[in-house]
């Protein structure tokens, strides 16, 4: 049966269909001598010119049929949809025999009629179409049973119903996994037409057609659409509870790479419809071009980022350097295979170590610095303030002080909007660091600048990659609280657009970026249950598939994010980049201030540290029952 299933499928298309055409040739040759018999009316009673047109008839229908496309279906995935598509298709058939057999008369037996037509009841028309579409749905039943791969398909819907809906469908067409039902469409002018055997449906009918017809999946096949189009559309299907998957852009459809292993999973981006922007490439090569380029904490989630953007814009040297061997370890090896014509060098040191940060900037001569290095997590930060202190706040003056001593020129720092008002460790750090590189005299060697976002999506540790793990897993998602709202940005924009706000930047300037629109994570939550296919579990509904459990807020968290400290903003040369203007303090009072955080260090004394935060950083509120994890286990 096996070795039956390999040769059936490796036969050319044409053997194919002569085969099916043969099928079909007996089929109705034994629906026909059924009906003759059903009216009484035995073979060798006919004249020869009856049998002669009996004879001929399935070889004409079988002819139509080809001229009719219905031999343009593969067998191996025909639906009862075949069944209407062959009805209609032998009804159309038996009407033009019968005009032929008449117009032969006279063409052919001088106007004689065919006389055992008149002797042939209604009921045995009816019986023999019956026979007929028995006979080759039957046929072609068995077939696909035959040819199938086992093992229970997904009931798919391709949503869109162009060039790259019809190549997925092709290509899910060969899968183990996938069994393409129907396509849908907003074009008016296919919706009712078939495509294949695959019939076009309006998005109004999706709903009732994903009941009706039990379907596992909607498969997005719209690869030019834009972001904006691409949310609206998933907000139409996000409630059906069927699991929903996208086709990669353009670029790979071109390549050849529409396949089933290239559909991916909806992703937080597309629930958020940002389009993206043309970059600068001025802005772009200003820093990055012809330079040595140094990335500091270039293991981490946007210091890789920065460096796979970096090395695709032609520097001269690029140099990663972490302190986590392993992270150093992959992102080398990841950018090493990307290009061949740059030298990449890994440098394992710790961003506090000043003698070994100038020794880099020095021996590399380097002209400009990404410095991503940074403690992010906000409630590992407010276990560990000193840490915190000293990575944040310290490593990031000795990257500086580095990087003006080597006479580099041009020195970024990546900052977050949990450095405005700050009610976190993480964030009153990261406010500190701002104020001591707006406050530093550079003697005009070095520019220096800032640039501040939120939240990117699919960072380490961030809320999304847990939520889909969670629902992978069955649940419950934990959100920590329902009315926390975040600003979300992908890390390649955020990476792109600090590159190209560090080429406008001069001393001391603090870079914003445009986040959008705030999103509540509760939302995005339920939205990635819907479109998993799953159902929320709540009051409703409780039959469904995950549950929501709020946590409550962890220490130091906000419900909401802020990107300014006060409102003098202005435009750059960059829709999304905008400079603000906001207060600083002398670099005395900052040195003081640090020379005190480094007594508080030794002392361990989180009282000292939080009251000299608060004094250098506006609107910081921390929470005062938080204290130095090692410290509180000293004093138990």
């Amino acid at each position: 049966m096996k070795n039956l299933k390999v040769l059936l499928l490796r036969l050319p298309r044409s053997l194919k269909i002569i085969f099916a055409a043969a099928t079909d040739f007996l089929a109705i040759s034994v629906a026909i001598y059924a009906t003759l018999l059903s009216s009484g009316i035995l073979f060798e009673t006919l004249e020869l010119d009856e049998i002669l047109r009996i004879i001929t008839l399935p070889l004409f229908c079988v002819l139509i049929f080809f001229f009719l496309g219905l031999y343009r279906s593969i067998v191996r995935y025909i639906d009862f949809t075949f069944v209407f598509i062959l009805l209609r298709t032998l009804i159309f058939t038996v009407l033009l025999n019968y005009a032929f057999w008449h117009l032969s008369s006279f063409l052919f037996f001088n106007g004689q009629q065919v006389k055992f037509l008149e002797n042939i009841s209604f009921l045995s028309w009816i019986i023999g179409l019956l026979i007929t579409i028995f006979l080759i749905f039957s046929s072609r039943i068995f077939i696909s049973l035959l040819l199938s791969k086992g093992g229970a398909q997904k009931r798919v819907v391709i949503y869109g119903a162009g060039s790259a809906g019809i190549q997925l469908a092709s290509a899910l067409r060969v899968s183990n996994e996938f069994n393409p039902i129907a396509f849908v469409d907003n074009d008016i002018g296919l919706q009712g037409s078939y495509l294949g055997e695959l019939k076009v449906i309006a998005p109004s009918r999706l709903r009732k057609f994903i009941k009706k017809r039990s379907i596992d999946e909607v498969l997005i096949a719209m690869p030019s659409v834009s972001k904006y189009t691409l949310r609206n559309l998933l907000r139409e299907v996000e409630d059906y509870s069927v699991r929903v998957r996208i086709l990669p852009g353009l670029a790979d459809l071109a390549l050849g790479n529409v396949s089933v292993s290239e559909l991916k999973e909806v992703e937080v981006t597309d629930l958020l419809g940002r389009n993206e922007v043309s970059p600068n490439k001025e802005l772009l090569f200003k820093n990055v071009k012809g330079k040595v380029v140094l990335v500091t904490g270039a293991g981490g989630s946007i210091g890789s980022e920065i460096s796979r953007q970096v090395v695709g814009n032609k520097p001269e040297k690029l140099i990663l350097l972490d302190s986590n061997e392993f992270s150093l370890y992959s992102i080398k090896n990841e950018i090493t295979e990307m290009v061949s014509n740059t030298e990449v060098n890994s440098i394992l040191a710790n961003v506090c170590d000043k003698r070994r940060m100038t020794e880099v900037c020095e021996v590399f001569k380097v002209n400009t610095i990404y410095h991503a290095a940074a403690y992010k997590h906000v409630s590992i930060v407010e276990e560990n303030p000193f840490e915190a202190v000293r990575n944040n706040i310290l490593g990031t003056k000795i990257c500086a002080e580095s990087a003006i001593d080597s006479s580099v020129e041009t020195f970024v720092l990546i900052s977050t909007d949990k450095a405005v008002r700050p009610t976190n460790i993480m964030g009153a750090t990261k406010r500190f660091a701002e104020l001591l590189l707006q406050s530093i005299d550079t003697q005009g060697r070095t520019k220096i600048s800032i640039v501040r976002f939120g939240n990117v999506i699919g960072s380490s540790g961030s809320a999304i990659p847990l939520f889909q793990k969670q629902i992978k897993e069955g649940g419950p998602i934990t959100v920590t609280h329902p009315e926390v709202v975040r600003y979300f940005m992908s890390i390649p924009e955020a990476a792109e657009l600090v590159i190209q706000a560090g080429a406008m930047g001069e001393d001391g300037d603090v870079f914003v970026l445009d986040m959008g629109e705030p999103v509540k994570i509760l939302e995005i939550a339920k939205r990635l249950i819907n479109l998993s296919g799953m159902e929320l579990i709540d009051d409703e509904n409780q039959e469904g598939d995950i549950a929501i459990e709020f946590t409550g807020l962890r220490p130091g968290e906000k419900l909401y994010e802020e990107l300014l400290i006060g409102e003098n903003v202005s435009s750059t040369d960059h829709e999304r980049i905008m400079k603000a203007k906001e207060e600083s303090l002398p670099y005395n009072e900052l040195k003081y201030y640090m020379d005190i955080l480094n007594e508080a260090e030794k002392e361990n004394n989180i009282f000292s540290l939080k009251s000299i935060l608060k004094k250098a950083v506006k609107g910081f509120s921390p929470d005062e029952t938080i204290v130095d994890v090692i410290h509180t286990h000293k004093k138990q």
